[in-house]
């Protein structure tokens, strides 16, 4: 014998003058997050570096329990008010790196191919 589930709650909105409707979901909240940051403090403020910015905050906020690994520990108050990025009230642990570590980056790679040559650009 075949259960259904119940029905999704749905919603009209307007989108662009026409009616739509939606359905609705509640968000899903991860057990833990896990970000890495270029500077932080043992209270959990951190600064990210260049695009780390776009994910990494949203990341902490989310889960449950963050987890931060921070490339340079600092000292509280070392950090420049308006240069902090996530402030810790969203981090439950810091995790200082090694130096070597920190240079270590596995999910970065350069994807770039070699420039043509002058001629090879002009032959084109």
């Amino acid at each position: 014998m075949a259960v259904c589930s119940p029905a999704k709650q749905t919603q009209d909105f307007e989108v662009d003058g026409e009616v739509r409707t939606f359905v609705l979901e509640t968000a899903l909240r991860p057990d833990f997050g896990l970000v890495r940051a270029e500077k932080g403090d043992r209270h959990g403020n951190l600064v990210f570096n260049q695009s780390a910015r776009n994910f990494n905050p949203l990341c902490a906020m989310a889960g449950k329990f963050t987890i931060a690994e921070v490339e340079e520990l600092v000292e509280p108050g070392e950090l420049d008010p308006d240069s902090i990025h996530l402030p810790g009230i969203f981090v439950q642990r810091v995790l200082p790196l090694t130096p070597e570590q920190a240079a270590t980056k596995r999910i970065e790679r350069h994807t770039v191919r070699p420039r043509p040559t002058s001629t090879e650009s002009q032959e084109g």
